[in-house]
Parts: C-alpha cells; sequence; structure tokens
C-alpha cells in the first residue's frame, strides 16, 4: 500500500472519530447505555489514529509553507529558514510513514470489548476434563495479575472436579489485545493420576476467546426464541438443584443453543444465557466475514479457528510449545498464569505478518 492509501485510510479513521464525537453530545445518546458504550468504545479504538492524522496534517501545512517560501523569498536568511523547516518536516514525515503502517497494520474492530473464554474438554476423559479445569486456572491467574475482571459465567463439572465445558466473563481494556490469541486447540501430555503404569498420556480441550457482543450488535426477536427452564444438576446447594432455576434458550432460526445452571435464580441465569447467545451470534457473523476475507485471514495469527491446534503443554519435559510460532517457554511458568512472553511473541509475529500484507517498500 503506498503512503497515499495509508493516509488516506487515515484520513477516514479522523472523519469518523470527528462524527463520532459530535454525536456522543447528544442527550437521547446517554438515554440508551449499549448505544452510548458502544460510540465510546469506536472513539477509543480511533482516537490514536485522529491524532496522528491532526499531526500529519499539520505537517503538511509546514511543508507547504516551507516550499512556498522557497519560490517566492528573496532574502538568503529567509531561503535558509525554509530549506532547514523543509528539512526537518521531510525527516518527520518519514518517520510517520512507519508508524502509520503499524496503526492500520494493527487495527481491530473488538477492540476494548469484553470477553466470553469458552473451554471444553476435548478427547481424554476425565482427564481431558482436568485439563480445561488446568486453563480456568491459568486464565484466572494471568487476568487477576493484569487487573482483568473474570468470572465463571457458566460451568458443566465432571464428577473428578474438571469441567465438560465453562464459560468465563473477562473485563478489561486491554483484555481482548492480549487473550484473542488463545482460540485453538491446546494438548497437554501428562502422566494421569488413575494411570497405575506410569503411561504417558495425551488430551485435549479447546478454547474459544469471543469477542462479548452488545445489545446494540446483535438484534434478537423474542418470538424468535425457545426458552425452557430445568432443575440443575451437578455440585451447587440445594436452592440450585431443587428448583427450576436452570435456564436454556433456543435461536430457532439457526438452531444455536445455550444454557446456564450456575445461578440459583432463573432470573439472572436467563440474563446470562442471552449474554452468551448474543455473543455466539455475533461471532457467526464475525466468522461469516472472516470467510468472505480468506486472504487476510491467512496473515493473522489470531484468526479465531479452534479446529487448529495452537498449543502443547508436555509435562514430563516441563516445556509448552506454541505452533504458530514454533518456540517454547517453561511449563511451571505458564501455569503460574505467566503469559506475558507468549503474548508478546504471538503480538509481534502478528503485527510482522500484517505489516508484510500492507506491502513492503511504501513510498
Amino acid at each position: 500500500m503506498s503512503s497515499s492509501g495509508l493516509f488516506a485510510r487515515l484520513r477516514q479513521c479522523a472523519e469518523r472519530y470527528k462524527e463520532l464525537e459530535a454525536q456522543s453530545g447528544d442527550p437521547d445518546l446517554h438515554a440508551e447505555p449499549g448505544r452510548l458504550a458502544s460510540l465510546l468504545r469506536e472513539m477509543g479504538a480511533l482516537r490514536g489514529k485522529a491524532e496522528t492524522y491532526g499531526r500529519w496534517s499539520d505537517l503538511v501545512e509546514r511543508r507547504e509553507a516551507a516550499e512556498v517560501m522557497l519560490k517566492e523569498e528573496a532574502e538568503p536568511d529567509m531561503v535558509s529558514l525554509a530549506r532547514d523547516e523543509l528539512t526537518e518536516v521531510l525527516a518527520e514525515q518519514e518517520t510517520m510513514v512507519d508508524e502509520v503502517r503499524r496503526q492500520i497494520a494493527d487495527d481491530d474492530p473488538h477492540r476494548g470489548r469484553d470477553l466470553l473464554v469458552e473451554i471444553r474438554a476435548g478427547t481424554g476423559g476425565d482427564e481431558a476434563s482436568l485439563f480445561a479445569a488446568d486453563l480456568v486456572r491459568l486464565y484466572t491467574k494471568y487476568c487477576e495479575g493484569q487487573g482483568f475482571k473474570i468470572d465463571i459465567l457458566t460451568s458443566n463439572v465432571t464428577e473428578v472436579g474438571g469441567y465438560k465445558e465453562v464459560v468465563l466473563s473477562v473485563s478489561g481494556a486491554e483484555a481482548w489485545d492480549l487473550l484473542r490469541y488463545e482460540s485453538g486447540g491446546h494438548r497437554v501430555q501428562r502422566v494421569p493420576e488413575t494411570e497405575s503404569q506410569g503411561r504417558i498420556h495425551t488430551s485435549a480441550a479447546t478454547v474459544a476467546v469471543l469477542p462479548e457482543a452488545d445489545e446494540v450488535d446483535v438484534q434478537i426477536d423474542e418470538s424468535d426464541l425457545r426458552i425452557d427452564t430445568y432443575r440443575a444438576s451437578g455440585p451447587g446447594g440445594q436452592n440450585v438443584n431443587k428448583t427450576s432455576s436452570a435456564v436454556r434458550i433456543t435461536h430457532v432460526p439457526t438452531g444455536t443453543v445455550v444454557q446456564c445452571q450456575d445461578e440459583s435464580s432463573q432470573h439472572k441465569n436467563k440474563a446470562r444465557a442471552l449474554r452468551m447467545l448474543r455473543t455466539r451470534m455475533k461471532d457467526a457473523a464475525d466468522e461469516a466475514a472472516r470467510d468472505s476475507q480468506a486472504a487476510e485471514r491467512r496473515v493473522q495469527i489470531g484468526s479465531g479457528d479452534r479446529s487448529e491446534r495452537i498449543r502443547t503443554y508436555n509435562y514430563p519435559q516441563n516445556r509448552v510449545t506454541d505452533h504458530r510460532i514454533k518456540t517454547n517457554y517453561t511449563l511451571e511458568t505458564v501455569l503460574l498464569g505467566r503469559l506475558g512472553d507468549i503474548v508478546a511473541d504471538l503480538r509481534e509475529r502478528d503485527l510482522e505478518m500484517k505489516l508484510a500484507a500492507l506491502g513492503e517498500g511504501v513510498t
């Protein structure tokens, strides 16, 4: 992409920011918290680009003024000043081109959103469910270390204390940026506690990191929903197990099914289930958009493909291998929730790939 193309994109971002800024002053908007939150989030994503475009515009004005002085000014001292000014401006513009490339390449429409992290046990029976529980603890420690709020939205606990499925809610300004690369297949190699022969078993779990949808993102017609209530199962106390507080919601047109039983109140379970339904429907729409842009998807590490095996946790060798960047990390460190090195390496590689996709040799 040429420099003119980059700055045309940047100008569009700046114009959109001004448009949103004007809308944010509308008193009626404050009566709709969902719309306001969506607007403020988009403004936050565009603010840096708008500021960069403002700096670039100032440089363009300085450059044009210096060029006019060189053409029209006869005084040697003024001509010298104009040359110095032009040299300085050109150097700053050259530096800014690389900055703009990185801003445009690293753009992400989900930045600033809260997340739902869905973890499901895969092949491996009880051992897979225990591995899913290990992943829950790992992400909980990491999120708490980052200052994010993390809660279990719904879960299906196994008899051995693992999870068949668990959905985590994560809130934090940088949550998407730091967790989006976790989507995919996670594999563990270790000797299960029930293994009497000391043989190493391989089990798996899948992780899906989904940007949480607002009500303004997905409009759901109540007439399209089938809502069933039932008694919750599994551990949870008398009120959870003896009343029909669990809720299952089916979106009939798409066949999407969500259920929640962790809260004692049917009303709260329904609210949580609707959050999951909106998010899964938004993810389906995003997936369709990604499929229509297959070339772009190939240059993104964080493609969100849950069928892709992304990481292996090898206990005998105390090693975690991320297969996307072919890099090893210390297992005991990762299990403590210290994902910083992995996240940094993945983000840097992802940005490199996106920069390459913009095209080398910007002029």
